[in-house]
This record gives structure tokens, sequence and C-alpha cells, in this order.
């Protein structure tokens, strides 16, 4: 007699009708699975619902995780999609969520359907269609930033119900140590290292914990984590949702943007990037006045890219081999995310992009001419060791 071995996405899928029919107290089935990838330790798939007491959603989406996942994440994943699900759907940042449960390490989430992927767009030539693209990118942020201010003691609870941990402490001890390493790295590439690099670096590490404009973020906003529907901006990914200040959220799109962009779109890039920012800055300065200062807000926004292109570096500079003694500071330097990347040019690239921003916004915010010269500096340091 033949054994019949199930699918991981047939296990997700019966794992998830079991959830949902004890949810709704009837039988609920999962048709017609669409494998939509995964981090490699979970299972991620859209099916269609039938009958559905549930939702009002006609397909919903299976995040199932292995037994060896580190049920830390998961209680962390599910306490941030909690939290954005109680926001108003004007302000929600991405799906709902629909059900869970902890002991089987599945969640079901409303299906945000196809759309069209930012990376896809950002590489379109037409110079129009990115603008309004990462515009809405950023109003989409300015909106959520906005209607989480003060709800940092809400999330909270909800994380110490679910028997996770905060990632901010985390998150600081990740940083801190990681950019530490950056002024012997420049030793070794034979660059003097400006007082005011380290200085911002620890300001920037400082707004994982701290900040004027401290706001929930689902962290992982680079492009591959956002998708364009009939809605608007949605934000995926919520493993490492939290609160921080929002103008890490903005910089890390700065920092990802450029290497997508078709070379049209790449020749303007410094109008597309003032873009983002300011479509966030319209939507989010009703709730920080202090927004009005653009010249501090340009200049917050420089340190937090600065301390992401670095972090983005560290690992083709053996940084991050020299693993933290914390579990929870481990995944996070483990994670996949959008920003990291294997490719030795895209990290050069990213120093140069940066150097050619801050240079050019220079005449208005005199401080960052500095800056602009260390990171061209180092980009072609780079490109000397590891293009050459």
């Amino acid at each position: 007699m033949t054994a019949i071995v199930e699918t991981p996405i047939e296990g997700a899928l019966t794992t998830a009708e079991a959830v949902l029919s004890a949810r709704a107290g009837t039988q609920v089935s999962l048709t017609d699975p669409e494998d939509l990838g995964g981090s490699g330790r979970s299972v991620v798939a859209r099916a269609r619902v039938w009958p559905n007491p549930v939702s009002t959603h006609r397909t919903l989406v299976i995040k199932a995780l292995g037994a060896d996942h580190d049920p830390e994440s998961f209680h962390r994943e599910v306490a941030a999609y909690q939290y954005a699900t109680a926001l108003s759907s004007g302000s929600r940042p991405g799906p709902q969520l629909i059900a869970h449960d902890p002991q089987r390490r599945v969640i079901v989430l409303s299906d945000l359907g196809t759309g069209r992927s930012m990376t896809d767009l950002l590489a379109r030539p037409d110079v129009e269609e990115v603008t309004r693209a990462v515009s809405a990118w950023g109003q989409a942020l300015g909106r959520m930033h906005a209607a989480t201010v003060g709800g940092e003691q809400d999330f909270n609870a909800l994380v110490r119900r679910s028997h996770a941990q905060s990632i901010g402490d985390a998150a600081t001890g990740w940083a801190r140590r990681v950019v530490a390493e950056l002024p012997t790295a420049a030793a070794a590439l034979g660059l003097d290292v400006p007082p005011s690099i380290p200085a911002r670096l620890a300001d920037a590490v400082r707004l994982f914990g701290e900040g004027e404009f401290r706001a929930f973020s689902p962290s992982d906003v680079g492009p591959e984590n956002i998708l364009i529907n009939a809605d608007g901006v949605r934000f995926m990914d919520y493993e490492w949702g939290g609160f921080r200040d929002a103008s890490l959220d903005v910089a890390f799109g700065l920092a990802t943007i450029p290497e997508h962009l078709d070379a049209r779109c790449a020749s303007v890039r410094d109008d597309i990037e003032t873009a983002l920012v300011e479509a966030w800055r319209a939507e989010a300065q009703t709730m920080w006045p202090s927004m009005g200062d653009e010249d501090a807000v340009y200049d917050l926004i420089a340190s937090a890219r600065l301390m992401w292109v670095w972090l983005s570096t560290v690992t083709f500079v053996g940084v991050a081999d020299n693993r933290p003694a914390d579990p929870v500071e481990n995944m996070l330097l483990s994670h996949d995310w959008a920003i990291t990347t294997s490719d030795p040019a895209v990290a050069c690239a990213r120093w140069a992009d940066m150097g050619e921003a801050a240079a050019a916004r220079a005449d208005r915010t005199p401080r960052l001419a500095e800056l602009g010269a260390f990171c061209t500096e180092f980009a072609a340091a780079l490109r000397r060791n590891w293009l050459s």
C-alpha cells in the first residue's frame, strides 16, 4: 500500500481549516491553493474559502511556520498584526489578521490580491509613473505613522499578552554593535573618518529606542515588501513589527530605491527620492509640527540612511560573522531583510548614491556636505577593493 504524503502547502491548508472551523463553529474548507513562496522556514499560500462565515473575503492567505521556527518571532508577528488590524481601514498598512493559533503556528490573513509590486513599478522607464508610485509609498508611510502616534502602550500590551519580546532593545544592541565597526573598516580601506560620522551613526542607533517621531512600523518596508492594489500601498511582512522613530522607515526606502530604478529614472533619482520624503512629511506633519523644519528632517533622515547603508554592507567586511549572544539580536541579523544584499556592486552603489544625495542637498543643509564627501570616498574605496 502506497502511503500518501501530505505536501507542506496541503498541511498548511489542513491546519488553517481546523483553526478557521473552530473559530466559526462550522466546517470551513480551503481550496485551490496557490504557493506564494515563503522564507524557507515558512509556507505562505493563497486559498479560496468555502463556505466563508469568517470573512467577507473570498480568498485568504495562510502562513504556516515549521516546528523548528522560533516561537518568539511568531508571537511578535501576531502582536504586530493584531495592532495593525485594530487601526481604521484608511490607516491600516497591510492585511487584516483573520485567525491564528500559537500551538499550530499558523496565521490566517486577508488577501491583498495580486496588484503590482513596488519593485516592478520602480523598474518602469516612465518617470511620472515611478514618481507617483514613490509618492504613494511616502503617503502610506505618513498615514500609518500619524495614525499610530501614542499607541505604543497598546502595542506593548499585545506583545506582553503574547509572551513575546519587544524588539526595541535587541535592535538597538544589534545596530550599536555593528555601527561601532565602521571606523575600523574605514581605516582598513585607508580612510579617515570625520568625527561627524560616528556621531551621526550614534544618533541613528538611538532612533530604535527613542526619537521625536515615534510610531508603528512593520520594520521591513523595502520595495520587495510593498504591493500597490485598488486600496493603495500595502506593506507586507510584519515579523519584526514594532515602534521606532518613523524616519527609519523613510531612510530604509531611500537606501533601497536606487538599485531598482531604470536608467531613465536613475538620472532623476534625487527628484524621486525627494518625492518619497515630501509625501511622507505632508501626511505626518499634522501629528509632528516640528517636521516643518525641513533641514532638520532631511539631516535626521540622512543619519538613518547612513546607518542602513552601513548595516547592509557588513556582510562583505566580516562584521556580520561575529554573532551576538542575544538570541533575538541573532534573529534580527539572520532575517532576510529587503535591504540585505549579496551583491558587492549594490553595496558600493548605495554609498555612492547616498554621497550624491547628500551633496545635492548640501546647499540647503550645509551639515550634509561632509557626509556626502565621506560616502563618495567610501564608495570609491570599496570599488577599488571589491570590483577592480
